[in-house]
């Protein structure tokens, strides 16, 4: 059960309360069920199984960690199940929740076209004939990603090529009404020449050529990425804590 100020019954009513913020444009899917709520300044919200993440909240963290903390202990959330919640401490996730994984990333977003970026012109569309060659560029660079060719998630995949083969690629994760950069990776021996940049900057292009805003996540740990982006535009940023409960 929750206690909260104010109940809230679908996609509308959560974007009101959250002021059309890009992550909630981003985490609540167009036509699909989705039912919250408001306390002490959080918003909060439950999704349905397919949608991926249990649950997700904006706003003050003490009062988002309380009521998710509660439908865990009445067993409306179990473990197995991740929580997408507002910045909170180590210490403070710790006292609510039994924790198999804590992640620390930022949601950083953008509404201008980056600046023009060596290479960015070679950023193409790939096909369903190039999974193999990405499969092979994924494990080889980014073996931890979840962003894979076959993940139902993922709308497009992008990437540049040297001669025949794929020395980087990014998936188009859009969902909701917010354009999304995920998994994005360079060759181990392609590093240090642009690559990332000019990766970035095309899809971010070309998402903008669809979306008014375009997103993606980064852990706060990674400072050469964080500094890439934000060069890149991604100025945008809503500090995130996941939780994987236990």
């Amino acid at each position: 059960m929750i206690t909260a100020d104010q109940a809230l019954v679908g996609r509308d009513a959560l974007l009101a309360a959250t002021g059309h913020h890009p992550y909630t444009r981003h985490t609540l899917w167009r036509d699909r069920a989705a039912r919250g709520w408001r306390r002490d300044g959080a918003v909060g919200w439950l999704l349905p199984p397919e949608q991926g993440p249990a649950g997700g909240a904006l706003g003050p963290a003490g009062p988002a960690l309380e009521v998710f903390a509660g439908l865990v202990a009445d067993g409306t959330l179990h473990a197995g199940q991740w929580l997408h919640l507002p910045r909170a401490s180590a210490g403070e996730v710790a006292a609510r929740f039994t924790v198999a994984r804590l992640d620390e990333w930022d949601f950083r977003w953008t509404t201008t076209a980056p600046p023009e970026q060596a290479g960015q012109e070679r950023v193409v569309r790939l096909a369903e004939a190039d999974h193999p060659a990405l499969d092979a560029l994924i494990e080889q660079s980014f073996p931890t990603t979840t962003s894979r060719p076959g993940d139902p998630r993922i709308v497009d995949w992008y990437g540049i090529r040297d001669g025949d083969r794929l020395v980087a690629c990014g998936a188009d994760r859009s969902r909701g009404d917010i354009g999304f950069l995920a998994g994005l990776t360079v060759a181990p021996d392609r590093r240090g020449r642009g690559l990332g940049a000019a990766l970035t900057a095309g899809m971010t292009r070309a998402l903008l050529g669809r979306y008014d805003h375009v997103a993606l996540g980064v852990y706060t740990d990674n400072v050469g990425a964080t500094r890439l982006y934000h060069r890149l535009g991604y100025t945008g940023c809503e500090p995130r804590t996941s939780i994987h409960l236990g």
